[in-house]
């Protein structure tokens, strides 16, 4: 708990402030769609908190899978550190907080997990731009494990490659993440392989709106037959506005999973977003 009190603090101490940025000529005052589309883009220069507050509501074969759903919040920090104008350097934690969560338990029936904090992932990459708006990114993607309940969490530390790549132009963006990572220290009982990953897209509308999407996948490759695949497709809408005179990326997306684990996963998510620009340390 007095870690989720320290992330929430730190996330309010930067985001108190009003904010000067500099649009792509130089000029102060960028406008809503040049902000938001900078934050659109996998490899910007601009630092933000994002927190992602997902409804999930889950099906199976389970009994009572059906019944089930989760709430949780999602705090990624994102500070790049410029190197040249074409090059960036990520470090991303993301640290998921657990308002609730229903969890199969042996013998039938559920249990009910939180308030908790679950595994936190991070990624450590290096991004490029290239000529024609080509976007990649390279490097190392890891969990830790932090979960305050045995039942949210692996008890493995994960470690394993990372590539993106994206086409960035005036009308929006698109691109794929993929990681994979194993289990490298940690629970020994049972060995972890798995390739993830997300797709995105977004579409710059005016005045700051966009049409989006960026779900996550994964392919459990230790998985039971039937239970190997997560995949959603999603659509979403973004706004970016000035409140205070910070940049703030407010939006909400639904997901609908095509493929989910056969025994017990989601059956659908609907999140929403709310991303204010900070001030880079550096």
């Amino acid at each position: 708990m007095r870690r989720i009190i320290v992330a929430f603090t730190f996330l309010t101490t930067f985001a108190a402030s009003p904010l000067v940025i500099a649009d792509e000529d130089g000029q102060t005052e960028p406008s809503a769609s040049e902000v938001a589309a900078a934050l659109s883009d996998p490899n910007t220069n601009l630092g933000s908190m994002n927190m992602q507050f997902d409804y999930i509501g889950y099906g199976g074969k389970i009994p009572g899978a059906g019944s089930a759903d989760a709430m949780r919040l999602l705090f990624q920090p994102s500070l790049p550190y410029k190197l040249s104008d074409t090059t960036n350097l990520f470090i991303r934690p993301a640290i998921p907080v657990v308002f609730s969560q229903d969890v199969p338990k042996q013998g039938g029936g559920f249990t009910s997990e939180g308030l908790d904090l679950g595994d936190i992932s991070f990624d450590a990459s290096l991004g490029k731009t290239m000529p024609g708006g080509i976007v990649l990114l390279a490097g190392l993607a890891g969990t830790l494990p932090t979960a305050t309940s045995d039942a949210l969490g692996l008890d493995q530390w994960l470690l394993g490659p990372e590539f993106a790549v994206a086409k960035v132009g005036p009308k929006g963006v698109i691109g794929v993440l993929v990681s994979h990572q194993w289990d490298v220290a940690g629970e020994d009982s049972f060995d972890t392989s798995i390739t993830g990953g997300q797709y995105f897209y977004t579409l710059n509308l005016k005045d700051g709106w966009q049409i989006n999407g960026a779900p996550t996948f994964s392919y459990n490759h230790e998985a039971s037959s039937g239970n190997e695949w997560t995949l959603p497709l999603a659509v979403g809408v973004t706004k970016t506005t000035f409140i205070g005179g910070r940049p703030w990326k407010f939006g909400v997306q639904y997901w609908h999973y095509v493929e989910s684990p056969d025994d017990f996963g989601p059956d659908f998510q609907i999140r929403f977003t709310a991303s204010p620009v900070v001030e880079l340390p550096w």
